[in-house]
């Protein structure tokens, strides 16, 4: 015999799902397998989210509605009921011409790509000239003590041991292509933020 809650989740899951997906991303949330890390920051780094943009590797839980949502096509973070739409590798952003978007917001992506230089050099060439890169990313030596201290396993995906707020800054410092205008270095207990506009460049 069915039980009652079956039945109602039966009847009644679409019709939440798809009042959720048409009142916003915080409903939508409230769902999630896990936390995601851009729950942790999106009052900070939302207001710099300003026109049109993407989300890499966003795990279901976009850092605005209105963001264009990349990740895998499986994507091995489900925090969120946001689907992929667009799915591959958010290294190639092969979708993009150059200078088209006003900004890309990523979080715990980037330490988990072998290039660091390359792919900022990439996700730079999207944007508009004065365009943001926002960026919420772990400290890894911060973020290993972390899962020590609480018993948890690292993320494999990890690529740098010595990941941090102060060597992306200097990588983008060698680039030379953006300005900062906002950073935080070990915020939401392993985590920094940075965020760049694109250099204008001067005739």
């Amino acid at each position: 015999m069915v039980s009652l809650s079956k039945k109602l989740r039966t009847f009644a899951g679409p019709y939440v799902k798809g009042f959720a997906a048409r009142h916003g991303y915080r409903l939508v949330s409230d769902y999630r397998a896990y936390q995601s890390e851009t729950s942790k920051c999106r009052e900070r780094l939302a207001p710099f989210c300003i026109g049109y943009g993407a989300d890499l590797g966003f795990g279901g839980d976009p850092i605005s509605d209105a963001a264009v949502r990349i990740d895998y096509p499986n994507p091995y973070a489900h925090t969120g009921m946001y689907p992929v739409q667009l799915g591959g590798d958010a290294s190639r952003l092969h979708w993009f011409a150059d200078g088209v978007l006003d900004y890309i917001y990523s979080s715990h992506l980037l330490e988990d790509f072998q290039d660091t230089k390359g792919v900022l050099i990439e996700w730079l060439r999207v944007l508009k000239p004065g365009g943001h890169l926002i960026l919420f990313c772990p400290d890894q030596q911060v973020y290993e003590a972390y899962c020590r201290t609480h018993g948890k396993e690292p993320n494999p995906h990890h690529a740098h041991a010595d990941f941090s707020l102060r060597k992306v800054q200097q990588i983008l410092s060698e680039i030379d292509a953006a300005e900062e205008i906002h950073s935080r270095d070990i915020v939401d207990d392993y985590s920094w933020e940075l965020v760049v506009a694109k250099r204008i460049q001067r005739s």
